[in-house]
């Protein structure tokens, strides 16, 4: 049953809309409209429509500040069973108070304020919530998030029933709920377990290290396909291979010698017989020799490989063993392989 003031708050918000300080609103079309929203929600009130009452006064106090609106508000939720948010809605109509000069009718609803603040008060229910496990856990209380810091201490919350949720990185979700009467209070205790995934060890899918000696049985070691046959003619391959290798060599060095041996001559061409130097004619005529040498001995060398590698004996090579053909082209030699 609501009081005797409540039955006029309709007219009382009329009044005091109208004749309030502009001061209180944006403007006067928000005045006119939240002057429209008291008087539905007051008609609301009357019907015991508790929803549509809260509804109305909500948005009338958004758009026109004033305790009488703020009071139908906290009617409304006190109606609900809300009486968590009713109470701070009355608490706050009484700490604003009122200013010198304010119309009657906001004085008026800051005294009702502290009538029915107390009637609403002694319903205000409390929990504890206790989450055991994680130093950090995500948790919501009738999927409204509670802060860490409001663990294990009493929390205000309306008589009924109420469900706790509690979630980590790492851990199995849980859950919980309890029933509060009016003025009761409950505990809410929630113990996490870490979860089978994350509690797994990376170690176990890894094979097991070696450790120690390793214990290798006795008797001949097999042959495998990496272990290579050393006969003659992979001896003789050999042997050709550097032979060319180095014949290669020689060749180069004679023709870079050539080269220099050709500018030093076009050289000496210019200064002799006028200005013509000993040490330069020496000169020209050790790098020719370099050349010459270079060349014969590259060719020889070259020469005696290349017919070492095609009169070498084939052999037979298993899986994985090393291969080499030599081919010869115009102007060019080589060798195809495959390891």
């Amino acid at each position: 049953m609501l009081p005797p003031f409540a039955r006029s708050t309709a007219l009382v918000v009329t009044l005091a809309l109208t004749s309030a300080p502009s001061v209180f609103a944006q403007s006067a079309a928000d005045r006119a409209t939240a002057r429209q929203l008291g008087q539905d929600g007051q008609a609301a009130l009357d019907a015991k429509d508790y929803a549509a009452a809260e509804d109305h006064f909500r948005r009338a106090d958004a758009l026109f500040h004033a305790p009488t609106l703020l009071l139908g508000y906290a009617r409304a939720e006190a109606g609900l069973g809300k009486v968590v948010n009713a109470s701070e809605a009355y608490n706050r109509i009484i700490r604003e108070g009122v200013s010198p000069g304010a119309p009657d009718a906001f004085v008026k609803a800051v005294e009702a304020a502290k009538t029915e603040s107390a009637a609403v008060e002694a319903r205000l229910a409390s929990v504890t919530v206790v989450v055991s496990g994680p130093d950090n856990p995500t948790v919501v209380l009738d999927d409204q998030p509670l802060p860490v810091a409001a663990l294990g201490v009493k929390r205000p919350v309306d008589p009924g029933a109420h469900v706790v949720k509690a979630s980590a990185d790492g851990w199995d979700p849980a859950q919980t709920t309890f029933d509060v009467l009016d003025a009761g209070s409950a505990n809410a205790t929630l113990t996490m377990k870490r979860s089978a995934v994350a509690s797994a060890s990376p170690i176990a899918s890894q094979p097991p290290a070696l450790t120690g000696a390793v214990n290798v049985p006795a008797g001949p070691v097999p042959e495998t396909d990496h272990v290579s046959h050393t006969g003659g003619g992979g001896a003789q391959t050999t042997v050709g291979w550097v032979g060319m290798v180095v014949g290669g060599v020689g060749i180069a060095t004679g023709a870079v010698a050539g080269v220099l041996a050709i500018g030093k001559h076009s050289t000496l061409a210019g200064e002799c017989p006028a200005d013509c130097k000993q040490s330069d004619i020496d000169s020209y005529h050790a790098i020719g020799a370099v050349s010459t040498a270079g060349f014969i001995a590259g060719g020889v060398l070259a020469g005696a490989g290349l017919v070492l590698v095609l009169t070498a004996p084939p052999r037979t090579s298993s899986a994985g063993a090393t291969t080499v053909t030599p081919y010869i082209g115009l102007g060019s030699f080589g060798a195809l392989g495959s390891f």
